[in-house]
């Protein structure tokens, strides 16, 4: 199952928007908390998907029936672009545990490149619910070798991928190349070009330079 939020007007592309504008990029502090709210929001949207119990709280007057997370999910995210976008799913999904994946484009003398996992950090997944965050979803390797890096720790109940940007391409490689069937994909936008060097037009340009400053 795919979801674009971008579809829907929400504050979601206000923030997508700003995300975009070259203007606003200047301010790596903005872009940065831009990341951060989004993934607050696709937070927000995913809890509805997720198993929930009644609990027993007591307050000061009596006792309250509330809702309450059944299980907390394991939040994963690539670095070092998806940092502030998974500050923002953490924000939300506060008890989570965590799971950090090292993954690069190696670049070839003709253009081209391979994508590699170098470290991988997790708990087990075992039966968990997954969530695996990437501000960019352009070519779809690096989700999909993440993923699999990831399966080592054990297989999740189900797995949410959350993009802020993606591109036809990548979606297209993420539904063919996945070794599981059981998640569920969510995007802000979809962009229609990815360039020969993959990036993603029109998109917003590197992530990662714009959250945390350029790279040798």
């Amino acid at each position: 199952m795919i979801h674009n939020l971008g579809s829907t007007s929400s504050l979601l592309n206000q923030y997508i928007a700003e995300l975009r504008d070259e203007v606003i990029q200047g301010d790596s502090l903005r872009f940065r908390r831009n990341m951060e709210r989004l993934g607050e929001i696709f937070a927000y949207e995913i809890s509805k998907t997720l198993a929930w119990e009644q609990k027993e709280v007591v307050t000061s007057l009596g006792v309250a029936s509330c809702e309450v997370l059944k299980q907390q999910p394991v939040i994963a995210t690539i670095l070092r672009a998806g940092l502030p976008f998974h500050q923002g799913l953490l924000n939300a999904f506060d008890k989570a545990e965590n799971a950090f994946v090292s993954a690069f484009r190696k670049h070839r003398k003709d253009g081209r490149f391979d994508v590699k996992v170098e470290y991988i950090s997790s708990p087990s997944i075992l039966d968990k619910v997954l969530i695996i965050s990437d501000p960019m979803l352009a070519t779809g390797a690096s989700m999909v070798l993440s993923y699999k890096a990831l399966i080592s720790k054990g297989r999740p109940s189900h797995t949410h991928i959350v993009s802020i940007l993606g591109c036809n391409q990548g979606v297209d490689y993420v539904r063919k190349n996945m070794p599981d069937d059981n998640y569920t994909l969510w995007l802000g936008a979809v962009d229609d070009e990815l360039t020969a060097k993959a990036y993603i037009v029109p998109g917003l340009g590197d992530a990662g330079d714009l959250a945390f400053g350029s790279k040798l």
